[in-house]
């Protein structure tokens, strides 16, 4: 396959160039007549490291479920359908039921490891401290390769925080599926195991080094929290709560994880520090879809906007998270690499994804594909 006629972002910048693909793979560039771009982007595919917008297609409302094989299609869809060639899936194990509970956990992995998709769907687990009942589930799927990613959250505190609030509690009890006092009791329980949960914790961080996986840490608060997770080999520093945190993270040279949606919506929607701003300091490194896959492809044109080369604005959502990720056959449009591609128009300015390309297979096309892709002479 030849992809004429087009702007090929490789790892120095903008070329005219036509780029080859065989077996799957970036071959190098050509003369030779091939698909017609017009002027088209052509960009690496996205590496989502970080994205839970899956839960919606799971639960679209508090207490309603759909099955997991018809959710899963219905998020790749939306995945290739916003140039997302790969999706880390943030599954959450919590002690909580329902949605984030064992049993959907245990779910999720078979249907991802049964089934066959054309995005390269993986697992990011996000291991709730206190769930130490669960841990000898999580250390068997570490071991079984059914994860390929760890991080460590703790928002058990924050919740039993919130259990006096009939609002909340009702909210949380709904997404599990039981009653408000029900899940008191649940999350109370699971609180009283925080003398476990730092053992919980090196285990689990000693199964991923053992299997060669990356490590996060999450919503990290202070410097001496990130010291911490890093000399447990956690190398992510997923949503620092501070600017302070992600300094630290970025002297060390660690990946600093931002959401899209900040970049896109101008702030974070919790109030803390801006992503756009940070990006344009060094300091955010990876951005994640969080929990809207469509920013994904949208923010690094906001930042272009903003003054940053684009080049250094898509290795935020390609090069950098593969990097971070340990994938370093995607990311980037060199020779050898895996061809995910994401080819783009720009309307007014604005990216118009015209088609994803997985390994060199044509996962999603615009309907005016036929209008814009047209085989060279």
């Amino acid at each position: 396959m030849i992809l004429a006629n087009a702007r090929v972002l490789t790892p120095s910048g903008l070329v005219e160039r036509n780029l080859v693909v065989e077996q799957g793979r970036i071959a190098g560039f050509t003369d030779a007549p091939g698909w017609d771009l017009r002027g088209a982007l052509v960009l690496p595919a996205i590496v989502d490291i970080h994205g839970d917008a899956f839960e919606r297609q799971l639960q679209p409302r508090p207490g309603v479920e759909f099955p997991v094989g018809l959710a899963l299609a219905e998020t790749e869809r939306q995945l290739l359908a916003n140039g997302i060639a790969t999706a880390f899936h943030g599954v959450t194990l919590s002690w909580e039921p329902g949605l984030r509970g064992l049993e959907m956990w245990r779910t999720l992995l078979a249907a991802l490891a049964g089934n066959r998709f054309t995005c390269d769907m993986r697992v990011h687990l996000r291991w709730e401290a206190h769930n130490v009942a669960a841990l000898a589930d999580a250390l068997d799927a570490i071991r079984a390769g059914q994860v390929h990613l760890l991080a460590y959250n703790d928002h058990t505190p924050s919740i039993v925080r919130k259990l006096d609030n009939p609002a909340v509690s009702a909210k949380y009890a709904e997404r599990a599926g039981i009653d408000a006092d029900a899940f008191r009791a649940i999350a109370l329980a699971a609180a009283a195991r925080g003398p476990e949960v730092v053992g919980a914790w090196q285990a689990l961080a000693a199964a991923a080094r053992e299997a060669g996986l990356p490590i996060a840490s999450h919503d990290d608060a202070t410097v001496e929290e990130r010291a911490r997770f890093r000399a447990a080999g956690a190398a992510i520093c997923e949503f620092p709560m501070a600017e302070a945190v992600a300094v630290d993270a970025r002297a060390a040279d660690e990946a600093v994880v931002m959401g899209a949606p900040n970049v896109v919506r101008g702030r974070s929607h919790l109030g803390w520090a801006s992503a756009a701003a940070m990006a344009q300091r060094g300091l955010c490194t990876v951005l994640a879809s969080d929990y809207y896959y469509p920013c994904l492809l949208e923010a690094p044109f906001r930042l272009a906007a903003r003054g940053m080369p684009l080049a250094e604005a898509w290795a935020l959502v390609a090069a950098n998270p593969a990097r971070a990720s340990r994938l370093e056959d995607r990311g980037r449009l060199v020779p050898g690499l895996r061809a995910d591609l994401a080819v783009v128009a720009l309307e007014q300015g604005e990216p118009h994804l015209l088609a994803t390309f997985v390994g060199g297979v044509l996962g999603w096309a615009a309907p005016e594909l036929g209008a814009e892709l047209k085989p060279g002479a």
